[in-house]
């Protein structure tokens, strides 16, 4: 009978594709960095201390499976996980962007769909947790517009203002002048902000309002898994340095939110292909030559992120030998064959671990399909660079 999830895994690496499947079977290699983030993770549970980290490696080598590997440690230690790749559409340095994003790819433990506002719906007003939250984002944010809009969102009873409450809370902000209305329908009383809240200022208040609420409905911490950070190099002079103090938020455990835990992955090329190809310290310098930090500290933990180094042979055979026992789970079939072989026809993927993966899987399909093997063969695939799609907006400036 054939091992359904045994077949997802296998197909999953055939095709490339971390998942976080994928990281729950494959956690034992890169036993170090590993260590750390474990340890990183159990500060936050017992301690709530706050902190980030940058990791770097090669194009296929890893990133991205390392990133769904701390996603299912970090599930199985009762935290809320939020996973996203960076991206034209949501670029690190508008932060109200990655705000939305990341909510809409929060997931709480050990549920395999995104979503967590079931559970903001069951809080009811006058609640202690509700008490505690009005409290917080009355007297711990930037600015107090938090406790009016969830003030509100606990009490009305319409529908549509309820609708309008919450989208904002999901990262689609409603503007000032409706929610100073809806706050005086309900209560007859008029909003005073201390600060008028602007989202490209103060979106910061929100992160730190779901960090502190997560902790609050009964998590360990906020876990924030984010991938292809490598993008920034392709934004703007003005933005990427914009990008830099933004990621210091997440960064300096004086500046995190609480009891969170925020991981960077990107390209182990940034370094030379940006920081010093586009000459970032200089920039910062330029733009910012009085208010250089914290962008200057986020640029040494992107220059000196620890890379991947590849796996070990140890590792590899491990791998393989994970990957044969799944493949005859998937296809109810008893491969019976030495690692010894799988290495062998891993090393035709070229030097990328996930396509000498793809080789070894093209192997095992040809001996159970036709009970002999021939030549397996996979092109190989170039590095990535930052070459610009169109002139940068620096060149304009």
């Amino acid at each position: 009978m054939y091992d359904i999830e045994a077949r997802h895994i296998i197909e999953a690496l055939r095709s490339g594709i971390p998942s976080r499947a994928i990281g729950q079977y494959f956690s034992e290699a890169r036993p170090r960095i590993m260590k750390e983030i474990s340890g990183r993770l159990d500060m936050v549970c017992e301690q709530g201390k706050s902190s980030g980290m940058i990791i770097s490696g090669k194009y296929g080598e890893g990133k991205t499976h390392l990133l769904n590997t701390v996603f299912n440690l970090a599930h199985s230690n009762n935290m809320v996980v939020s996973y996203l790749s960076l991206s034209k559409e949501t670029p690190m340095d508008k932060l109200y962007l990655v705000y939305q994003k990341i909510i809409q790819n929060t997931y709480l433990p050990k549920r395999q769909q995104p979503g967590f506002m079931h559970e903001v719906e069951r809080i009811s007003a006058g609640s202690p947790i509700a008490n505690e939250m009005l409290l917080y984002a009355a007297k711990h944010l930037e600015t107090d517009k938090l406790y009016y809009l969830f003030r509100s969102y606990l009490n009305t009873e319409d529908p549509d203002e309820k609708f309008l409450l919450q989208a904002d809370l999901e990262g689609d902000f409603i503007a000032n002048a409706p929610l100073k209305k809806i706050y005086r329908r309900i209560f007859n009383q008029p909003v005073k902000y201390n600060t008028n809240f602007t989202k490209t200022k103060h979106c910061g208040d929100y992160f730190s309002f779901m960090s502190h609420l997560f902790t609050q409905m009964g998590y360990h911490g906020w876990v924030l898994l984010i991938d292809e950070t490598e993008l920034m190099g392709r934004l703007s002079k003005k933005a990427r340095l914009n990008a830099y103090r933004n990621m210091a938020r997440f960064l300096l455990p004086e500046m995190c939110p609480e009891a969170s835990f925020t991981i960077f992955a990107l390209s182990a090329s940034y370094g030379e292909d940006v920081i010093e190809g586009k000459h970032e310290y200089e920039n910062l310098e330029a733009v910012y030559p009085d208010e250089i930090e914290p962008a200057k500290t986020v640029l040494d933990l992107l220059a000196k992120a620890p890379q991947l180094l590849p796996l070990t042979t140890e590792e590899i055979n491990e791998v393989l030998y994970k990957i044969q026992d799944f493949h005859g789970k998937a296809y109810n079939w008893t491969p019976n064959l030495p690692v010894s072989s799988l290495v062998e026809s891993a090393q035709s993927g070229g030097y990328l671990l996930r396509t000498k993966i793809r080789a070894a899987i093209e192997f095992l399909d040809q001996l159970y399909q036709y009970g002999k093997t021939g030549k397996t063969t996979i092109n190989e695939l170039g590095e990535e660079t930052f070459t610009e799609d169109v002139p940068s907006l620096e060149d304009f400036e």
